[in-house]
């Protein structure tokens, strides 16, 4: 589109701190869609927009699959069965990340303990 700004593959890689690989893969499995000039690759804000919430669903660790559902929803207003398949999607990560959470509570409790052991020990070996 006429006065589009755009950027190329090397400015996406650089501005979403990506490898040309990931950013090659999700093109390849369609997430992504660059307009192409001869073997140029060129990302509009709707390319733009779709990397920002791959990334963040990324972050929250869900599946390229469930980011897949998830931009169908942000493309088009999604019906109520796909908002019903979010929020559940939804209700299972945040279930996986609380007890990542409980894990990483305990392992920094543990640690803490057996700091505070070898430091006494060191103390007692004054």
């Amino acid at each position: 589109m006429p006065g589009e700004q755009t950027v190329s593959f090397k400015e996406m890689c650089t501005r979403f701190d990506v490898t040309p690989r990931t950013l090659r893969y999700y093109e390849y499995i369609e997430l992504l869609n660059p307009r192409k000039e001869g073997r140029s690759r060129f990302y509009g804000p709707r390319e733009i927009a779709r990397m920002t919430l791959i990334l963040r669903g990324r972050r929250f660790g869900f599946s390229l699959e469930d980011i897949r559902q998830w931009l169908l929803i942000y493309e088009q207003k999604g019906s109520r069965e796909q908002y019903q398949v979010w929020l559940d999607l939804a209700d299972r990560q945040l279930t996986v990340l609380d007890e990542q959470i409980a894990d990483l509570t305990a392992a920094r409790a543990d640690l803490k303990a057996l700091r505070e052991t070898a430091a006494r020990e060191l103390s007692d070996m004054a």
